[in-house]
C-alpha cells in the first residue's frame, strides 16, 4: 500500500468517493463497538418508541468513517491532525451513507479537505479534515 507525498496532491483535487452500504450488520456492530449501547443503535422497537425511524449510526462510527474516506486514498503514513465535522440528517440503517470531498487548502504542510457524508434524506455530515503527508 502507497501513501500519498505532499508534492502529489494539491488544492482543488477531488477525492475520489466513497459508498458504504449500512446494513443492520454495519450499524449495530460499529455502535458495539464504540462501546455505544444506547438503544437507538442497536434496537428498532427502542429507537421507533424515541421517535426514530430506525436504528441509526452513532457519532463515534460517523467520525471513523470520515477520517477511514480520507486515510484510505491518502494510504497508511498520512497523520489526521484534525477533524472538525457538523452532523446533518440520521444515516438509518438500510440506507448508502457517500462520501465526496476535495482538497480547499495547504498551508504549514497540512491539507485541509472539506467532505461530505450523504445519504438518502440529505448531508450526514459535513466538515473538515486536516492532515499531513511524507515529503517525497
Amino acid at each position: 500500500m502507497r501513501t500519498l507525498t505532499e508534492d502529489q496532491v494539491e488544492v482543488g483535487l477531488a477525492l475520489p468517493g466513497l459508498s458504504i452500504e449500512l446494513t443492520p450488520t454495519v450499524v449495530v456492530s460499529t455502535a458495539l463497538a464504540t462501546m455505544d449501547f444506547t438503544p437507538v443503535h442497536h434496537d428498532v422497537e427502542g429507537a421507533r418508541a424515541q421517535g426514530s425511524k430506525d436504528i441509526f449510526l452513532n457519532i463515534l462510527t460517523t467520525m471513523g468513517l470520515v477520517q477511514r474516506y480520507v486515510t484510505d486514498w491518502t494510504g497508511p503514513e498520512a497523520v489526521v491532525k484534525r477533524i472538525d465535522l457538523k452532523l446533518g440528517v440520521p444515516a438509518y440503517a438500510g440506507d448508502r451513507l457517500s462520501f465526496d470531498g476535495t482538497i480547499v487548502a495547504h498551508d504549514s504542510g497540512a491539507f485541509t479537505a472539506e467532505v461530505r457524508g450523504k445519504v438518502s434524506l440529505g448531508d450526514h455530515a459535513t466538515g473538515k479534515v486536516v492532515f499531513t503527508l511524507p515529503t517525497a
